[in-house]
């Protein structure tokens, strides 16, 4: 979290979703933790008064105790981020808590809830109704009982791998890394010695046997509008670590490098077309947030000259919008387990900050502001845009920008536009104007649907608005 974030969210003082702390006491912090994991998420600030006055903490030790508590004190698991940051020579602990999936939470066996900007230790009462919650939602796919092996079908090259990663960057410690199957329990990823879902998506040599579902579709396309013609097509198959980094060299393999001198160097400075931090988070967060119990749903990166668009199914998580994305939100995990192995391992590193860095690392190299659409039956589509290029716009771009309100069919645009030939609709108005990028699919992954519609974008709105007409 930047500074100018945690400032923001100090004068907004104590609230149901922040709480300051003048120390990073672990006893006091994880219960405040707790609070927040069974109450829709929030932040600890430590190094603040109760008055939202900067008084810093002692030292970085007393958040290497903090982390440490929190990975063994808190039952069940959960992924909370830690970071420190120094404010007017003080250092700030600002611990951000998602909405946690599997309440009732306990720090050493007591259940805390927040209530207004009050923690408090729940009574029978509450705990009682959590645990009713919980019973009454489905089981999340990530935890059911996989069919895989533990003796066939784990990839040890691959635990071995998370392993050595985690070590790196993480504070998590496994109580016998040299015994494979206790190291994937302290992941929870193997409960009653059978492995979760999520474990055989992470750790099998091939999870797509059980679960075609996973199966990841990377596509480069010669012509921005979407045909057959592909430069490049594959399905990726495999642990999910390793499919994230296959689809990621995929992207960098088929998109365009920019070549620039600048005045004080001699040397041409060579950039991908996109920012590679940037499709690594959009990559990162389709994984981790993706409906996995959709067996017609996965992923799919389409890779088209002027643009980019990384999909998943599953629609975005009830609070989140395509417009909180832009300023950064409490995290809410659709799969909590699978987050925390990638967290682990240095792949998640600001929970509900992502999409904060996508924008940002879009806006230093002077690219389009990427786009992010959501729909419950048609899923998640983030949309990264070439250097703009001013498009050649026709009479007939200009008539369908007129007549296209909300969501609309191809037989509904001709309907609209009086037109009764097909194919001239389609090369002289639709294809124009999608390459213009003033419209899009409605269901970009199912180009040829049926049910497919076409939108405007925010450019094909600017478009229609202004007077200055394209």
């Amino acid at each position: 979290m930047k500074t100018t974030d945690i400032r923001e969210l100090l004068m907004l003082g104590e609230n149901q979703s922040v709480e300051f702390k003048k120390t990073c006491r672990a006893d006091i912090v994880c219960r405040q933790v707790c609070g927040f994991l069974n109450s829709g998420g929030g932040y600890v600030i430590c190094g603040v008064d109760d008055k939202g006055r900067i008084v810093g903490i002692s030292s970085e030790k007393e958040v290497s105790a903090l982390r440490s508590q929190l990975e063994t004190e808190l039952s069940p698991k959960a992924l909370v981020s830690v970071d420190v940051q120094e404010i007017n020579s003080n250092l700030v602990a600002v611990i951000e808590v998602p909405s946690g999936r599997d309440i009732p939470y306990a720090y050493r066996n007591e259940v805390f809830v927040r209530e207004a900007d009050k923690t408090r230790k729940a009574d029978i009462g509450t705990i009682k109704d959590m645990v009713l919650r919980r019973q009454v939602e489905p089981e999340r796919w990530e935890r059911r009982f996989s069919s895989a092996d533990l003796e066939k079908d784990l990839f040890i090259d691959e635990i071995n791998r998370t392993i050595k990663e985690i070590h790196k960057g993480s504070h998590h410690t496994f109580r016998d890394e040299d015994n494979l199957i206790a190291a994937l329990e302290d992941l929870a990823v193997v409960k009653y010695g059978q492995l979760t879902n999520g474990g055989d998506v992470l750790f099998t040599r091939n999870p797509c046997i059980r679960h075609p579902q996973v199966r990841v579709r990377v596509a480069s396309f010669i012509h921005d509008k979407a045909d057959d013609t592909f430069r490049d097509i594959k399905n990726l198959e495999g642990p999910l670590v390793r499919v994230l980094e296959q689809a990621f060299d995929f992207i960098a393999r088929n998109t365009a490098t920019l070549s620039t001198f600048t005045r004080n160097e001699l040397r041409r400075r060579d950039e991908s077309l996109y920012p590679p931090e940037a499709i690594r988070e959009g990559l990162v967060n389709a994984f981790a947030h993706r409906n996995y119990a959709d067996y017609s749903g996965g992923i799919a990166v389409n890779i088209y000259p002027s643009y980019l668009q990384i999909w998943n199914s599953g629609s975005l998580p009830v609070g989140i919008t395509p417009d909180s994305l832009k300023m950064g939100h409490i995290s809410v995990l659709r799969n909590p387990d699978l987050a925390h192995v990638l967290f682990l391992q240095g792949l998640m590193e600001k929970l509900g900050r992502g999409s904060v860095m996508i924008l940002k690392t879009c806006r230093e190299r002077n690219l389009p502001e990427p786009t992010w659409t959501s729909d419950e039956k048609t899923g998640v589509t983030l949309t990264f845009y070439a250097p703009q290029v001013t498009p050649q716009v026709t009479q007939q771009v200009k008539l369908l920008l007129e007549v296209l309100e909300g969501e609309l069919t191809r037989a509904e645009l001709m309907e609209a536009l009086n037109l009764k030939d097909r194919v001239n609709f389609i090369h002289r108005y639709l294809e124009p104007t999608l390459e213009a990028k003033f419209i899009e699919m409605t269901q970009p992954h199912a180009p040829k649907s049926p049910t497919q519609k076409y939108r405007l974008t925010e450019a094909g709105r600017r478009a229609k608005s202004t007077k200055e007409r394209p």
